[in-house]
């Protein structure tokens, strides 16, 4: 049980197949929100603790709990609110991947944190566009 679509994985799974094949959304934010959680799921195994049962919770765990799978690809990939340029669609799906393991895991008073991480990410989405372009031209610049 959950809200809904959270039902079943396997059926968002399978529409955002269909929104990724379609180029409606983009797959680096989608690559960059499981990079994320992977990565700090794994790294909250490795730390363990004794009073949070979440710190052992395998990363294909997050996957299939909650809001994860439907916020990744249905909501992280809004075109509107994301990034625009590539490197800044990495950063943007790392800090949602990131930031939903880090509430879930660490904030028991907050189980599910998918919503709360794609509107932290969407206040720094110009932030990362603005950083990557930054780069680009001071990158040009040097070249000559």
């Amino acid at each position: 049980p959950g809200s809904i679509g959270e039902v079943s994985t396997l059926m968002i799974l399978i529409g955002g197949a269909i929104i990724l094949f379609g180029r409606v959304a983009s797959w680096r934010i989608v690559a960059g929100v499981m990079l994320g959680m992977v990565l700090t799921a794994t790294l909250f195994n490795f730390i363990g603790s004794d009073t949070n049962p979440m710190f052992s919770m395998p990363w294909y765990w997050h996957l299939v709990l909650g809001g994860f799978a439907f916020g990744m690809m249905f909501m992280a990939t809004d075109p509107v609110s994301a990034s625009f340029t590539d490197r800044g669609k990495w950063c943007y799906g790392a800090l949602i991947g990131v930031m939903c393991v880090l509430i879930r895991v660490v904030n028991p008073a907050y189980p599910e944190g998918m919503m709360l991480a794609i509107l932290f990410a969407n206040l720094f989405a110009p932030l990362f566009d603005y950083l990557v372009v930054r780069a680009n031209i001071k990158r040009r610049k040097a070249r000559g």
